[in-house]
């Protein structure tokens, strides 16, 4: 859903991905947030260099393999010009510890995060702090354990300023609260994506799933809360929904 108005400066961020599906999700996931503007897209770490230079933006979210310049490659220099969070499929150890060796203030691995626990992460590292994904850390000897699914995305959503928002009720409830509906984080993701207002085909890149797994969400999603339209279930999402609707 996207943030109501929010103190302080705009986070630019730069999308480094040689897959523009990627690209095209990274962008959409990060657009409903207004505190975020996605300033450029790079295809490599060549473009991405290129684009640093001449949009300087605050936090660059870069791949590891990529045609040309790789990540890897290009991460010192970007280093130099912005706050670079690595978000890629490599999760091996090796690389891990190098992309931080040579400059990245994160480290995330695709399927291993939430929609709001990447949105956190961004603004973490845009704040100038360390955010490196804990089960990356483990695998390169650190002390943290692989993640809990729903308490990371408890905090995510706790810190977020959307879940802050002074309205009464609030504009969503807590994701404990969403689990006790028995929804899955991964459920939670995709309902917070359709309150935003973003269609299935939109979910499934924000997600990187297919849409056939984005309806088949839905579906769940609506047998949980007792809604058969998607308004329906953004009403009660919002908390606008009737005393005891749903139940």
């Amino acid at each position: 859903m996207p943030d109501q108005a929010l103190p302080g400066p705009i986070l630019r961020i730069l999308v480094a991905d040689d897959n523009p599906v990627v690209r095209a999700g990274l962008a959409a996931l990060l657009a409903v947030h207004r505190d975020i503007e996605v300033v450029a897209e790079a295809a490599d770490g060549g473009q991405a260099l290129a684009y640093a230079v001449r949009h300087r933006p605050d936090v660059i979210l870069l791949d590891v393999r990529m045609p040309g310049t790789d990540g890897l490659t290009a991460l010192p220099g970007l280093a130099r010009l912005a706050s670079v969070m690595m978000l890629t499929y490599s999760r091996e150890p090796e690389v891990a510890a190098e992309a931080l060796r040579r400059g990245a203030t994160g480290y995330l691995v695709h399927g291993e995060f939430t929609a709001a626990e990447l949105v956190a992460a961004v603004r973490e590292v845009g704040a100038g702090r360390r955010c490196p994904v804990p089960s990356v850390l483990s695998s390169i000897g650190g002390s943290y354990e692989p993640r809990e699914t729903h308490s990371h995305l408890q905090h995510a959503v706790a810190q977020s300023p959307t879940a802050r928002s002074g309205r009464a009720g609030g504009p969503r409830r807590r994701a404990a609260g969403w689990l006790d509906f028995g929804l899955s984080s991964r459920e939670v993701e995709v309902m917070d994506l359709i309150a935003s207002g973003m269609n299935n085909r939109q979910i499934a890149a924000a997600c990187f799933i297919s849409e056939k797994t984005v309806k088949n969400h839905i579906n769940r999603i609506f047998a949980k809360l007792h809604s058969s339209s998607r308004s329906e279930a953004i009403a009660y999402w919002l908390g606008t929904a009737r005393e005891g609707w749903g139940r």
